[in-house]
Parts: structure tokens; C-alpha cells; sequence
């Protein structure tokens, strides 16, 4: 009897914003509720995104390490440029940026590194479909809070 295996792409990128502190454990747990209700494969996760300033921060290392997805990061000034369906003034006063999960999940999934993003670029012309928007997430009794977003990366290779 044949088994069939099933290989899905690794073609979604998800943008997470998060307070210092914040747990592996929390953004686990987030990265499982959205993926549950959205049905999304979490075998399609291509990594993490976020901005630089998080890039040695704990909680994400750690889930990285664990769940062994690369860790893209972006600085404030090219997450601004990414035109996002919810920005947010809070975040843009405490970090530089009005998008820390959408951008930062639009731009891990740019797949051709020549395209740049401008305030005025579709996610469509950056072959990126925007699935997810930003969610944010905090568990009782788990330290910090995350936002989250997924983007999925176009399947389509150009020669």
C-alpha cells in the first residue's frame, strides 16, 4: 500500500511586531490560532519577519531556533515604505515605522531581490499575496504581547 506524501511549498512569510520580553511560547501560540483559522499549513512557514531592532530578541531567537525558520529583518526606514492596509500611529511614534508585521511579512516574501517597494507599489506588483492582516495577541500568565501578519510569496519563477 502506497503511502502519498505530500510536500507543501515553503511559501509564507509571517511578520511579527513584539513587545520586549515577549515569549517563544506566546508567539507560538499565535502563529497556531492564525494558521488555524485562517487553514493555513504551518509545514508552508518559509520564516519569521520583523524589524532589526528584534532581531536579538529573545522570545523570537528562540522560536526560531526551535521551529528552525530563518529570520529576516528590516530597518524602520524600508518598512516605512511598504504601503499597508493598517497602519498604526503608535507604532510609527515608538519604532519609526506604521507597519512592523504587515511590512515586514510583505517584504520576507518578495521573491526577485531587484524589486523595491515604494509607498505606491501594489503587494500584486511585488508578487505577494497579502493573506493575513495584523492581529495582535496577548495570553494571561505569558510575559509580552505579538502582532502578527502573513504574506505568501508568488509561486511564479520567472526565467
Amino acid at each position: 500500500m502506497n503511502k502519498e506524501i505530500h510536500q507543501v511549498e515553503q511559501v509564507l512569510w509571517v511578520g511579527i511586531g513584539c513587545k520586549r520580553g515577549t515569549s517563544w511560547q506566546l508567539i507560538d501560540w499565535a502563529i497556531e490560532q492564525v494558521f488555524r483559522e485562517n487553514q493555513l499549513f504551518q509545514s508552508a512557514i518559509a520564516g519569521i519577519a520583523t524589524i532589526d531592532t528584534k532581531a536579538s530578541e529573545i522570545g523570537l531567537v528562540e522560536l526560531c531556533n526551535l521551529r528552525n525558520f530563518p529570520l529576516k529583518t528590516f530597518s524602520a526606514q524600508i518598512l516605512r515604505c511598504v504601503c499597508v492596509p493598517n497602519p498604526a500611529t503608535i507604532t510609527n511614534h515608538k519604532v519609526g515605522t506604521p507597519s512592523v508585521a504587515e511590512a515586514a511579512a510583505i517584504l520576507a516574501a518578495i521573491q526577485n531581490p531587484l524589486l523595491t517597494a515604494s509607498p505606491f507599489t501594489t503587494t500584486e506588483a511585488l508578487g505577494v499575496r497579502f493573506l493575513v492582516p495584523k492581529q495582535i495577541f496577548q495570553l494571561e500568565g505569558q510575559p509580552g504581547a505579538i502582532t502578527l501578519a502573513v504574506a505568501q510569496a508568488s509561486n511564479i519563477i520567472s526565467h
